[in-house]
């Protein structure tokens, strides 16, 4: 297995810019893993590919404005942070810009509009530039901060709502988990009044979860932790699905991830049900995984070359993965964050 096996073109004028409206109004490309069969529907129509009792898993992490811009004390120069990972209360992982002038020690003042501020201190700088920052109140950040797009979206977002899913809780994402955004409150209330279950659990994503693998061995590649939390209804839920023969379907590769990691710690504490759980999601699901957990994914189509599209094709396979990919970019399909999305049944 080489990362290179995960690979492919997508022509650029295909990376969506902007959002559909309504959410639900994105294109979905239907997958059965059995036949390699695929379907072309709307996102909408997704309850006719559900059935009774069925448990959709999601992730309700909100994104934090994390992309701060300010001035460093005593110079008055112009920086930039972007909050990575919180690490503790007031303490994050962070980049940051000039790299050069942000050495341990060096504070910067984060205006908002409003004339509110933050000071950023930065505690520690990592050979590949990241740093650990000390912040000096975290409610400050949703009145400075701005929501950071992926570097491929290049329009403005008129809503900043419209980077969240409506389901959105828990503070502590820099990214979205965007298979959720093709989710209107109308459809979750068409699903549910159809006897689909809707199970609700926290992981906060990083952007490592996006970084291109840059090593040949994808094995070589350093997938950083993502802090999870799922709590004992959402446990007690899933565990009776399983116990009734219902389906569990993750939205999204971090729902993946998070059920999966919960998984092995039950099997660690010698459950083989799962048990209420938070700390670190650091599984990183190659091919040959062993899924524990989910019967069908909900996602969107992902970048090449990374730690997601080889997630997706551990659980479909990669043949399939990417014969799916190259028939929704020959039907011009939308791709990544603000595009359509596939379930692979």
């Amino acid at each position: 297995m080489r990362t290179s096996d995960f690979d492919y073109y997508l022509p650029p004028h295909l990376i969506a810019q902007t959002p559909v409206e309504p959410r639900d109004s994105s294109r979905l490309l239907v997958i059965y893993r059995d036949t390699g069969h695929m379907e072309h529907r709307r996102f909408y129509e997704l309850g006719d590919h559900l059935r009774e009792g069925d448990v959709l898993v999601f992730n309700d992490s909100r994104v934090i404005p994390a992309r701060l811009y300010g001035r460093r004390e005593g110079t008055g120069g112009r920086v930039e942070f972007l909050l990575l990972l919180r690490l503790k209360p007031g303490v994050w992982r962070a980049v940051g810009k000039p790299g050069r002038r942000l050495k341990p020690g060096s504070r910067s003042r984060i205006e908002g509009d409003s004339g509110s501020e933050l000071w950023i201190e930065v505690l520690e700088a990592t050979e590949d530039g990241v740093r650990t920052v000390r912040l000096s109140s975290e409610e400050g950040i949703e009145r400075v901060g701005q929501i950071p797009l992926p570097p491929y979206i290049h329009t403005l977002l008129d809503d900043p709502e419209r980077y969240q899913t409506v389901y959105a809780r828990v503070l502590g994402s820099v990214a979205a988990p965007t298979a959720g955004l093709h989710f209107t409150t109308g459809l979750l209330e068409t699903l549910k009044a159809k006897g689909v279950q809707q199970v609700y659990v926290t992981l906060h994503v990083g952007l490592d979860t996006f970084r291109p693998v840059r090593e040949e061995d994808p094995v070589e590649h350093r997938l950083h932790g993502e802090y999870f939390e799922l709590d004992k209804d959402a446990a007690a839920q899933i565990n009776a699905a399983r116990r009734e023969g219902r389906r569990v379907i993750a939205v999204g590769t971090t729902s993946v991830r998070l059920l999966e990691q919960a998984s092995l710690y039950a099997e660690g504490k010698g459950s083989s049900e799962l048990l209420p759980v938070s700390g670190w999601a650091e599984l990183y699901i190659l091919p040959r995984h062993r899924f524990r957990l989910v019967d069908a994914m909900i996602t969107n189509f992902h970048l090449p070359r990374t730690t997601l599209l080889m997630l997706v094709s551990a659980f479909a396979g990669r043949e399939l993965v990417l014969d799916a990919y190259r028939e929704a970019i020959a039907r011009e399909y939308r791709f990544y964050s603000f595009g359509d999305g596939m379930v692979i049944l």
